[in-house]
């Protein structure tokens, strides 16, 4: 069995392709709380910030709150989390009064087809994370025309080289955090006095599904615990 993501349409793609280069011109030098009030400004309820409350969402979440605490959050609730992440998500809209957040769950029909046994991850991680992240995501991003998004250069990888503002399937994709380091990152935890999501303490610094996240020891890069020893370095929602 196979699922397929659905692609939007050539017009559409050429479209937010043209519009993202357009907007990169303009506004590609703008980062972090000016970049998110100008998606705010261009596109207003057809703008969702995706955030996964993971070690480092407070700092996007706590911007966006800045700018309009009524942005729409879309969050993906996989079935597979840490019950410390579903608890740091309410912590978090209480402490950014956050209004808007709506948690996507995955098809239990499809769920129960692929990964009955829960054990899917070993065997096929990719349609693991489709079925569970990919395909919800697709669903919660329908009525909208863009999404923020907290992923930074310094993360590495294909991240290093991503823009600051772009066009995926269709829609276009801020990354208001791309330039941040991650001396920036703690810097605005501290300055807000943001709480950092409870495993960080036990090791945990990229915090995704409990079967595919691991500690990482001193010195490693923060996203080596995610699918460790695999070929894989993202869940398929975003392609860099």
């Amino acid at each position: 069995m196979s699922f397929h993501a659905p692609f939007a349409d050539t017009e559409r793609l050429i479209r937010s392709a043209n519009q993202a280069h357009e907007m990169n011109m303009m506004f590609g030098h703008l980062g972090g709380r000016d970049l998110i009030a100008v998606a705010c400004r261009s596109f207003g309820d057809r703008l969702t910030l995706v955030s996964s409350f993971g070690a480092e969402a407070a700092v996007l979440l706590s911007l966006a709150a800045e700018v309009d605490r009524n942005i729409a959050v879309t969050f993906i609730d996989t079935g597979r989390l840490f019950g410390e992440t579903l608890r740091y998500r309410e912590t978090l809209i209480e402490r950014l009064g956050l209004t808007s957040v709506t948690s996507v769950r995955p098809d239990p029909v499809q769920v129960k087809q692929v990964d009955g046994d829960m054990l899917q991850f070993r065997r096929d991680p990719g349609l693991c994370c489709y079925i569970r992240k990919v395909e919800p995501l697709q669903r919660a991003l329908r009525p909208y025309d863009a999404w923020l998004t907290g992923r930074k250069r310094y993360q590495g990888g294909a991240r290093g080289h991503m823009p600051t503002i772009e066009a995926a399937d269709g829609r276009l994709k801020f990354n208001p955090l791309a330039d941040w380091t991650r001396d920036d990152i703690e810097a605005h935890f501290k300055r807000h006095d943001l709480p950092h999501h409870p495993l960080e303490a036990d090791g945990f610094l990229s915090i995704g599904c409990m079967p595919c996240t691991d500690r990482v020891a001193p010195g490693e890069d923060p996203r080596a615990g995610r699918w460790r020893d695999q070929d894989k370095t993202e869940c398929g929602i975003h392609t860099i």
